[in-house]
């Protein structure tokens, strides 16, 4: 799989690369970024995946997060894919949850979208292949974690695919799409009206059926104002105390659901994957 450079940063001793490339999941052009830390210079190194939220592409947690520092300082690499397919080919709608930016990182079944809308394969399989293939990664030793929508898909990849992720994380995750607006539009668009196969992408149906050993962490703000009607994380760690999954959600007063919020608490979330992928070193 051929990869196009787009652009390149030296930061903390390491490179923050952005990269074209066609992908076959998803039938058209794909971009990502990935911070490369300094260790790689001596052999592969962890990789988190960041997914990240409605609107956002691989620029939001790159540019606004901070995470280039504690990332070089602890060896880690980190991979920010884009939200969903886009170009003129791509389906899309006027309202910002849904469609271009708004992939919720499932595979979709339904017209317009099944064509490209497939980006929980893009994630899951496709695009770790590739890095694997072409950056100094340890596809052995990998994490996941997302903001908001990009939280739900951390959460819910983790569980529908055991094994794969040694450690997981979310900020302001949607836990319960079918039980929620942003949602509830989503799964009724991509995978049809009510079906079991929302199930198969709510964190909370999720758990309850398949929890795993991993610790999960949550950081929460409760200046959120999406926080009571979207995203509901009362939810999950209720069903997760239900199923025996350990989770710590941290509340913390005053923060709202921006950049502003990850920036806080992205140090802490690194240094969690960190413990599990480092293991052992």
């Amino acid at each position: 799989m051929t990869l196009t450079p787009v652009s390149s940063w030296a930061s903390f001793g390491g490179t923050v690369s952005v990269h074209d490339h066609d992908s076959e999941a998803c039938r058209g052009p794909m971009r990502f970024a990935v911070y490369t830390p300094p260790q790689a210079k001596d052999g592969p190194v962890p990789v988190v995946w960041y997914l990240s939220g409605l609107t956002c592409n691989w620029s939001n947690v790159m540019e606004k997060s901070g995470l280039q520092r504690i990332a070089s300082e602890l060896g880690l690499m980190v991979v920010a894919p884009d939200t969903s397919p886009r170009g003129e080919a791509v389906a899309n709608d006027d309202s910002y949850d849904l469609g271009q930016g708004a992939g919720f990182y499932v595979d979709a079944t339904e017209p317009p979208w099944a064509p490209h809308f497939s980006m929980e394969t893009y994630v899951a399989h496709e695009l770790p292949t590739l890095v694997g293939s072409q950056f100094p990664a340890d596809m052995d030793r990998q994490g996941i974690t997302g903001h908001s929508m990009g939280g739900h898909g951390a959460l819910t990849l983790h569980l529908r695919h055991p094994g794969r992720f040694r450690s997981v994380s979310a900020f302001s995750p949607i836990v319960a799409p079918t039980q929620v607006p942003w949602g509830k539009k989503a799964l009724a668009a991509y995978l049809g009206d009510e079906c079991p196969a929302w199930g198969e992408h709510d964190a909370c149906e999720l758990v309850k059926r398949q929890p795993s050993e991993v610790p999960i962490l949550i950081d929460q703000g409760e200046a959120d104002t999406f926080l009571d009607e979207q995203l509901r994380p009362d939810l999950f760690e209720a069903a997760c105390r239900a199923a025996g999954q350990p989770v710590t959600l941290r509340r913390h007063p005053g923060y709202d659901h921006s950049y502003w919020f990850i920036a806080s608490f992205m140090e802490d979330h690194l240094r969690h994957h960190a413990k599990a992928l480092l293991a052992g070193d």
